[in-house]
């Protein structure tokens, strides 16, 4: 799993009017929780472009006061018009006990379903993966090679060593679907015939 650094400041009030003054100086109010006691502090919006508003999911080293912990991003609140990030609440890593995360699902191989004129279609773009913080994978990967037209990959069809699947088994990643091409010249055929 990659790991971005972000480096922050202890904030010393907490409440609406200093969250608002720390926003106005271009900073985001952010919460660290999950160890002994939580941590408020403050980061520049710009070092979390590359953590929020990206489809990757990775680990945070947060430096607050010279301590460095290491962190996942828990929730992001946005500003309902300009999409700016509000504020952000990170959860600290405990190397010994498992944590779930959304982890994007990366496609590969060639499907002969779409080589004939089906259509891929991915369900889902994101899986919850249960596992240990040094097991946790950058990404998913599911293999479309024997996908014919009609055929799905469900969840129950992946197996990992390292972690766990725990969407609901039935759930649909990926599927070959007849296109309206191929479904017409079907239907051409069978008019010739």
């Amino acid at each position: 799993m990659k790991t971005i650094a972000i480096s922050g400041s202890r904030r010393e009030n907490v409440g609406k009017r200093d969250a608002k003054e720390l926003r106005y100086e271009g900073k985001v109010p952010a919460v660290l929780y999950g160890g002994k006691e939580q941590t408020h502090f403050a980061v520049d919006a710009a070092e979390l472009k590359g953590l929020i508003y990206s489809a990757d999911v990775h680990f945070v080293d947060i430096t607050v006061d010279g301590a460095t912990t290491q962190a996942i991003v828990k929730d992001a609140q946005f500003h309902p018009l300009t999409e700016q990030v509000l504020h952000v609440d990170f959860l600290q890593l405990d190397q010994t006990k498992p944590l779930v995360m959304e982890i994007p699902v990366k496609l590969t191989g060639t499907s002969p379903g779409v080589k004939t004129g089906g259509k891929l279609v991915q369900k889902l773009r994101k899986l919850r993966v249960k596992a240990l913080p040094k097991d946790m994978p950058q990404y998913v990967e599911v293999s479309i090679e024997p996908l014919e037209v009609g055929k799905s990959v469900r969840v129950r069809d992946l197996s990992f060593d390292k972690f766990a699947i725990t969407n609901v088994a039935e759930d649909t990643i990926v599927s070959v679907t007849t296109s309206r091409a191929l479904r017409q010249a079907e239907q051409e055929a069978a008019k010739e015939a």
